[in-house]
C-alpha cells in the first residue's frame, strides 16, 4: 500500500495526469494553524487507487512529493502543576510533581533493558511496601484497576463450587461477593450494620460451621470509611480455620494503613495505583504468599480467565524482577515507571513513619469534623479508617447542593455510594502528598471550606 500525506502540495497539472480531479483550493489557512492540525488539509478520498493494496502501473509515482520525517524536540523541566481544585476524594489522589513527570517518560519498548530494570525494581519494592521477605511470595503488577484484583483472585484461587466466606462492610465487600459469584463459588456473606464491621465471635462463629476455601476482607471500605482490624482477624483464621486463604482487599488502605503480610500471615493483597501509593490510575496491584501460589498450582481445573491467569503472568513477573525481558501483555511503560517513582518516595522514610502520618492527619479531621458537629459514618473510632473520612450530613443539607459549593472553594469531595445512605453523606479523601507535605496545606483549607459551605447552606454548629 502507498500512503500519500500531504497529497495538497500536489500540482493541479499532476492531478491531471493523475486521471484525477484536482481538489478545490482551500482557503489560506489561520496564522496560528499548527503540525497536529496539518490533517484538515485535503486528502485523497478513500475509493481512489492510492487506498488499494495495488498500485495501477499506469500511474508515475516519480510525481508524488517525497516526504520528509518531522522530528519533533521536547524539554524536560520540573513540572508545576496547572491551578486546579484540590482533589479529596478517596482515590484517585492528588499526585506529587515528580510522579507526574515520570508519566512523560519517552515512548520506550516494554523489553528494552531500562524498562526491564525499572520494572523489576518496581516490583522488589512492592515486597518492601507489604512488608513481606518470603521469595514465595509473589507481586503481580497487571493494566487495570483495582477491580481487576478481584478477577485474579476469583479466577485463579478458587475453583466453582468451592466455599468462599466474605465479611460485608459495604458497597465494595459487596462487590467482592459479586466477582466471586460469576466464576462459580459458593459465597456467604456475614454482613454488618452500615459504619461496622462483623465481629470476632462471629466470625469465629461462622468459620467453625463450614471449610471455607478463602475469606475476604476489605481493610477500607471506601462506601462507609469503615476500618476492618487484620491483624487479630488473621491470628483467628489461622486457629479456627488455618486451611483458608485469607484475601484482603487494600485497595482503600495499602501505603496509608499498617500491612504486615509475613507477619501477620496474610495470603493475599490486592489494591490499585491510584489511591494511598499515589500513583495515576491503570494499574492493579497486588502481592499473594507463597501458599496463595501453591493453591493456585494445585488447582484442578485450569484458571478460569485468559487476561487474569496466573499462569499466564508469573513467569512474567518472575522473569521481569529477574531482570529478563518477558511478554504476555503489554504493560504501561510510562505508568511503571511512575509507580516506580511513586515507591521510590515511600521507601525514602520507614514504612511506619507513612502510616503514623496518615492516623495523625486523620485524627486532626476527625477532630475537626466532631467540632463542627458532624457525625461519622463509621461511629467506632476504632473502625475509623486514616485515609478516608465518610460524613453524615446534618439535617437540611443535601451533597447535591454542597459538593458544588466546596468545588467552588477549590476542594473536591465525593458523594456517597452504600445504597442504603447513598444521599445522607459525603467523603473526604486523605491520603498520600496532602496529608505528608506540610507545605500544601490542603487539609485545612478543606477542613475550612467544609465549615463556610455548611454555614452558606444554613447550618449552624452546635
Amino acid at each position: 500500500m502507498v500512503l500519500i500525506p500531504e497529497v495538497s502540495k500536489l500540482s493541479r497539472s499532476a492531478f491531471r495526469r493523475l486521471g484525477m480531479t484536482p481538489p478545490k483550493t482551500p482557503d489560506a489557512p489561520p496564522a496560528r494553524l499548527s503540525l497536529i492540525s496539518r490533517h484538515l488539509a485535503p486528502v485523497y478520498p478513500i475509493n481512489t487507487p492510492y487506498a488499494v493494496e495495488r498500485l495501477p502501473s499506469t500511474v508515475d509515482t516519480s510525481l508524488l512529493p517525497r516526504i520528509r520525517a518531522r522530528h519533533l524536540t521536547t524539554t524536560t523541566s520540573k513540572m508545576s502543576q496547572p491551578a486546579h481544585p484540590t482533589l479529596l476524594i478517596p482515590g484517585p489522589i492528588e499526585f506529587d510533581d515528580a510522579v507526574l513527570q515520570s508519566m512523560s517518560h519517552f515512548s520506550e519498548s516494554h523489553v528494552s533493558a531500562g524498562f526491564v530494570a525499572t520494572f523489576g525494581e518496581t516490583l522488589s519494592m512492592l515486597r518492601k511496601l507489604f512488608q513481606t521477605t518470603d521469595p514465595a511470595s509473589q507481586p503481580f503488577v497487571l493494566s487495570g484497576s483495582g477491580t481487576l484484583g478481584w478477577d485474579l483472585v476469583a479466577a485463579n484461587l478458587i475453583e466453582a463450587g468451592e466455599e468462599v466466606l466474605v465479611l460485608g462492610t459495604g458497597y465494595f465487600s459487596d462487590g467482592f461477593a459479586d466477582c466471586l459469584r460469576v466464576y462459580g463459588a459458593n459465597v456467604t456473606e456475614l454482613k454488618a450494620p452500615v459504619g461496622t464491621k462483623p465481629t470476632l465471635p462471629e466470625i469465629e462463629k461462622a468459620l467453625s460451621e463450614k471449610k471455607y476455601k478463602a475469606i475476604t476482607v476489605t481493610h477500607v471500605d471506601t462506601s462507609t470509611g469503615v476500618l476492618s482490624e487484620l491483624k487479630n482477624l488473621s491470628a483467628l483464621v489461622h486457629k479456627v480455620s488455618p486451611d483458608t486463604l485469607i484475601i484482603v482487599d487494600g485497595v482503600c488502605s495499602v501505603a496509608c494503613e499498617e500491612i504486615d503480610f509475613d507477619a501477620w500471615g496474610l495470603d493475599g493483597v490486592v489494591t490499585a495505583s491510584q489511591k494511598a501509593i499515589g500513583c495515576p490510575a491503570g494499574l492493579s496491584i497486588s502481592m499473594f504468599s507463597g501458599r496463595a501460589m501453591k493453591a493456585f498450582e494445585n488447582r484442578k481445573t485450569p484458571p478460569s480467565a485468559y487476561f487474569a491467569s496466573m499462569k499466564n503472568w508469573t513467569p512474567i513477573m518472575q522473569n521481569y524482577e529477574a531482570k529478563k525481558p518477558s511478554y504476555f501483555a503489554t504493560p504501561s511503560p510510562q505508568l511503571v515507571r511512575a509507580l516506580h517513582t511513586a515507591l521510590s518516595q515511600i521507601l525514602a522514610k520507614p514504612v511506619a513513619e507513612r502510616f503514623a502520618g496518615h492516623k495523625a492527619a486523620s485524627d486532626k479531621i476527625k477532630a475537626a469534623v466532631g467540632a463542627l458537629g458532624l457525625k461519622q459514618v463509621a461511629a467506632n473510632p476504632d473502625e475509623q479508617a486514616h485515609g478516608m473520612t465518610a460524613i453524615y450530613l446534618p439535617e437540611g443539607v443535601k451533597g447535591a447542593e454542597l459538593l458544588p459549593i466546596l468545588a467552588k472553594k477549590g476542594v473536591v469531595f465525593a458523594g456517597g455510594i452504600h445504597k442504603e445512605i447513598v444521599t445522607k453523606y459525603i467523603r473526604f479523601g486523605h491520603m498520600g502528598v496532602s496529608v505528608l507535605d506540610p507545605t500544601r496545606g490542603d487539609i485545612e483549607r478543606a477542613v475550612k471550606a467544609l465549615e463556610e459551605g455548611l454555614a452558606e447552606l444554613g447550618y449552624t454548629k452546635p
